[in-house]
This record gives C-alpha cells, sequence and structure tokens, in this order.
C-alpha cells in the first residue's frame, strides 16, 4: 500500500514561498536548501505529510485542481495569522450557506482552505 508522503507545489518565488510554509504550518526545511530551485518542507515535531516547493514558471489557476487544507479549532484567529503573514483573503461567490471554511491565497497566489473543526 501507499501513502502520501510529500505534496509538491510550484512557485515562482522558491524562498518566498518556502518561509510562508515554514510560519504558517510550523514545518522546517527537511535539509539546508542549496539553491532556490526546490525546498523541502517536512513537520517540525511529528509526524505529517511534507511539502516541497519547486521553481515554477507556470501561471496560478484562479481556481486550482488540488489545494491544501489546513483544519483548526481556531479558524478567525488562524485566518488572521495567516493574513499577517503574507496571505491575502479571497472574495467567492461559492461559498455555501454557512461554510465551514474560509478561502485565502499565499504569497504565490495559491489559494487554500482553512476549515473549521468546531463547525457543527
Amino acid at each position: 500500500m501507499v501513502r502520501i508522503a510529500t505534496v509538491v507545489m510550484g512557485a515562482s518565488d522558491v524562498r518566498r514561498a518556502a518561509e510562508f510554509r515554514k510560519a504558517s504550518l510550523g514545518h522546517v526545511e527537511r535539509e539546508p536548501a542549496k539553491d532556490d530551485w526546490v525546498v523541502v518542507l517536512v513537520p517540525a515535531e511529528g509526524p505529517g505529510a511534507g511539502l516541497a516547493l519547486g521553481r515554477s514558471g507556470t501561471p496560478v489557476q484562479e481556481v486550482p485542481r488540488v489545494h491544501l487544507d489546513l483544519y483548526t479549532g481556531e479558524q478567525d484567529a488562524e485566518v488572521d495569522r495567516l493574513i499577517a503573514l503574507g496571505a491575502a483573503r479571497v472574495d467567492r461567490d461559492l461559498y455555501p450557506d454557512d461554510p465551514d471554511f474560509v478561502v485565502p491565497a499565499d504569497p504565490e497566489v495559491n489559494r487554500f482552505c482553512v476549515i473549521d473543526t468546531t463547525h457543527g
């Protein structure tokens, strides 16, 4: 049986993307980056999927086919923290009534969801 070990994302500025993801997820670099072509991040403590950021010139999709879901019991505080780290709020007309998620975009304009685990 296989398992997801690392999610790979493209970035135009790998270093900026890595700094945002390290601060937002609490990940660390698996090993010191030798250049700004690719950076692999892993959880600082315990198990979990890694995140590899590789240089890409491909334009970001407005509605991506794949995105990250981040779970938290303190959605408002986490969204505020992520905005302070450089994320931006995304205006969406596709929200359902009473959503359990908020969609920000990282500094590379990749959208992701912040899911409220306390939402009933």
